[in-house]
């Protein structure tokens, strides 16, 4: 679990033109909300954001928000991007009870090089890219890696394979694909063709 302190300021206006007054400035407008408290209009200079967020863990670090003197174990709950330019455009905080379950999406990393089944003219075609998992905040992985090295054509890594650390729990179905080996030309080209019909 990574955790970093991120300042958040108050007092923003709220409305179009004034979140893009403020991003003008390098910040970014969100929202801090959580299980009884009242939702807090909030703005993080966009630097900060970023270096809070360079370690392991990325948009799943657990965030130490100040707030007014105040501080917020808290966590990334939604981004919304820049339809062009793809940068952060609104931030939804949420606190977080650091001995509760939260369900989140923790990214899938592939290593190693799978030559069979590049020998085979194949490719490894990874079904998914994070893995939706329910733990507390402190048990949250930074992500889950998979080893394609020994993978021969055919073969199919399903949900069920991937090991969690204790206190986590994979959601959804155990047989789902997550990283799937397709077959190449070469495979398909084994059995002599057919002579083609005069």
């Amino acid at each position: 679990m990574s955790q970093t302190t991120l300042v958040a300021s108050t007092g923003r206006e709220t409305g179009s033109p004034a979140s893009r007054r403020l991003r003008a400035t390098d910040q970014i407008p969100g929202v801090l909300y959580g299980q009884g408290m009242t939702p807090v209009s909030v703005a993080v200079a966009r630097r900060d954001l970023r270096i809070a967020l360079s370690g392991p863990a990325g948009f799943n670090t657990v965030l130490q928000l100040e707030v007014d003197g105040k501080v917020y174990p808290a966590v990334i709950k939604d981004v919304q991007r820049h339809p062009v330019k793809r940068n952060v455009s609104h931030i939804d905080f949420l606190q977080v009870n650091m001995s509760e379950t939260i369900t989140v999406s923790v990214p899938l990393h592939i290593t190693g090089e799978a030559k069979a089944v590049l020998a085979d003219g194949g490719l490894v075609d990874p079904s998914v890219d994070s893995i939706e998992v329910e733990c507390t905040p402190g048990n949250m992985p930074n992500e889950f890696t998979v080893d394609i090295s020994a993978m021969v054509p055919g073969d199919v890594i399903r949900l069920s394979s991937l090991t969690m650390p204790a206190g986590v729990v994979a959601l959804g179905d155990p047989d789902m694909a997550i990283v799937t080996a397709i077959h190449g030309s070469q495979g398909s080209e084994s059995a002599p063709a057919a002579p083609a019909a005069e």
